[in-house]
């Protein structure tokens, strides 16, 4: 344990798997307690395991972020269970994808429903309670992309949701800058999670190529030559919620092998 987030409370949507998980991970060998959210009724695999670990540090709440009135008892809870929440990890997500002229109502619906309006009024609450709390080095990391940075053909409405997190991020971080709170971002690149089985079958349908094969490809085609990996994106997390990013706000942060410049 390296005791950069040591007292802090870190409240991580969408923690049963992939990044999430791997962000919670990290979190508590930085010395965090952490209240972990997810859809499922009972803790996932992954989540039982860090509970076992760290019996008084992680807490698992159910919820669906879609919800507000959800929302509202998420925070009551994970309140009485860790104290006040010094960190928001805005990480709950939906992908899907489509050739422009297929895409349908109910994709945007759903996508712009988890990655959009939930991430914001998940934010919005939090940060109210971080404002009426004032407990210090308060912040809000939001899940963002590399698709957020620009259009694909086959994912626009994708890559609309992440673009949307890039500006909520910008501006929920000047309106909380007089509060002393900051508001970021990460854009992850292509990272190998269970996520990107789903996206390489879809690749495989729409593009015509053989199971796995996408997957290959993006991992060749980034800088350093490989997909990143879910404790990479969480080590950005730690520094993002730590005192050493205490002069950071409104910013995205490209975790992404050198994909995006800039």
């Amino acid at each position: 344990m390296n005791e950069r987030l040591e007292g802090r409370h870190v409240l991580v949507t969408g923690a049963g798997g992939g990044i999430g998980l791997a962000i919670a991970e990290a979190c508590l060998q930085a010395g965090a307690r952490c209240t972990l959210v997810d859809r499922a009724p009972a803790p996932p695999e992954g989540v039982a395991a860090l509970q076992r670990s760290h019996p008084q540090r992680v807490v698992y709440l159910p919820a669906d972020v879609t919800d507000t009135h959800s929302v509202a008892h998420l925070l009551e809870a994970a309140q009485a269970a860790g104290g006040p929440v010094h960190t928001l990890v805005n990480n709950a997500a939906l992908f899907d994808m489509a050739p422009l002229l297929e895409s349908d109502e109910a994709s945007f619906d759903r996508l712009f429903a988890v990655n959009v309006k939930a991430l914001f009024f998940v934010m919005q609450r939090v940060l109210r309670h971080m404002v009426d709390h004032g407990a210090p080095g308060c912040s809000v990391i939001n899940m963002a992309s590399q698709a957020g940075r620009r259009g694909e053909a086959l994912v626009s409405h994708y890559c609309a949701t992440k673009a949307a997190v890039i500006s909520y991020t910008q501006s929920a971080a000047l309106a909380m800058a007089p509060h002393g709170i900051r508001v970021n971002a990460i854009s992850p690149g292509v990272v190998d999670t269970p996520m990107w089985d789903q996206v390489d079958g879809l690749f495989a349908r729409y593009e015509g190529l053989p199971p796995g094969e996408k997957k290959r490809r993006v991992g060749l085609e980034v800088p350093l030559g490989r997909m990143g990996v879910p404790a990479e994106i969480a080590g950005a997390a730690v520094f993002l919620a730590s005192d050493e990013a205490r002069y950071i706000t409104a910013q995205t942060l490209n975790v992404d092998g050198g994909n995006v410049m800039g």
